[in-house]
């Protein structure tokens, strides 16, 4: 049987986020930003994102805004390594695309992102090449009728190819209903379900992928667990992440099952017939292919796993390769320097 796959038509051009695996969060003000950001500290992070806005109080806008203007000219180039700065606002995002070193930066994260900043953030970013990943954590986000509008406005939009993926504010989300998930709960345990569901079925359709909301509780991997699951289930891609300790879990669920990327790679070969067994299971091509196009995705940045060497790993301690990069992870914390 041939072994071409209909892979290269779409993975030139389709933007696919797995490459960002689990980004960390990191304060602008944080006393060990540039070991991090050169792989100096916590070197399994595949993305950062360096934090302006809601881990930066208002007083310290300045200051951090100082400390990336001394911070951007001293980042290395390295490959597969991705950072973003989170901006405050389109304001924040002009000072900030004036810095000196600001071509090491990969793109910015565009927080409370409705067609209220819309056209602001255009204007500033249509001349640029660099990536973008909006939030959507407005109250418009509870308005489908809003969500349909701005997904066609971005649709539209010259900066469509700059979007890697949308993001989905889960913390801003719940604070305008006055709600603070509880320990234990997953989120899609609380009325943020329906309006993540709505999401992915309102912008996925056209092309952009989302991510999934941050998880508060360090302490709490079983719930964390349960939710990353629930984050495939629901088609999002990529988790952030508040602390290192949680990267190793989020990316462990990335990687792809045996039996899946069998199926995967049996639906992209031009050779297979329009619909076959395989693992006994269906497999159609012309409603699988999409998924068959993501789990490949997924393999080629976080490779294979199986079923029992994950249940053997929720419950055990990492794996040493995992412990040598979480070396002096204790340490980090997304608050720094006010605390750890």
């Amino acid at each position: 049987m041939s072994t071409t796959t209909r892979t290269s038509e779409v993975f030139s051009s389709v933007q696919t986020g797995w490459q960002l695996g689990a980004p960390l969060y990191v304060p602008a003000l944080h006393p060990d930003l540039l070991k991090i950001a050169n792989a100096e500290k916590i070197p399994l992070i595949k993305s950062m994102i360096i934090c302006t806005e809601d881990a930066v109080a208002e007083k310290d806008l300045v200051q951090s805004i100082a400390n990336l203007k001394h911070f951007l000219p001293l980042i290395q180039r390295i490959e597969s390594r991705y950072r973003f700065i989170r901006v405050r606002n389109p304001e924040t995002l002009k000072r900030i695309l004036d810095l000196p070193g600001i071509e090491n930066i990969d793109g910015f994260v565009l927080p409370k992102f409705d067609l209220s900043n819309s056209d602001a953030y255009h204007r500033i970013l249509i001349h640029t090449r660099f990536r973008i990943m909006p939030t959507l954590e407005t109250i418009d986000v509870f308005n489908p009728s809003a969500m349909r509008d701005l997904a066609l406005t971005l649709a539209s939009s010259d900066l469509k190819h700059n979007i890697v993926l949308l993001r989905i504010g889960g913390n801003d989300l719940l604070n305008l209903i006055s709600m603070r998930r509880p320990r234990g709960v997953s989120l899609y345990e609380t009325p943020l379900a329906h309006v993540i569901a709505q999401l992915v079925t309102t912008f996925k359709p056209l092309g952009f992928p989302l991510s999934a909301p941050v998880y508060e509780y360090l302490d709490d991997t079983e719930t964390l667990d349960r939710e990353i699951r629930s984050d495939l289930a629901y088609g999002l891609i990529g988790k952030t992440a508040i602390h290192p300790t949680q990267i190793p879990m989020i990316q462990r669920h990335y990687r792809v099952a045996q039996m899946e990327y069998e199926q995967a790679l049996d639906i992209l070969n031009t050779d297979s017939p329009a619909v076959f067994k395989r693992h006994q299971a269906m497999c159609e091509i012309s409603t699988h292919i999409n998924w068959a196009r993501q789990i490949v995705a997924r393999y080629d940045y976080f490779g294979l796993d199986d079923s029992d060497r994950c249940q053997t790993e929720k419950s055990a301690q990492h794996s040493s390769f995992e412990r040598s990069l979480l070396k002096n992870a204790d340490s980090f914390s997304i608050f720094a320097p006010y605390a750890n």
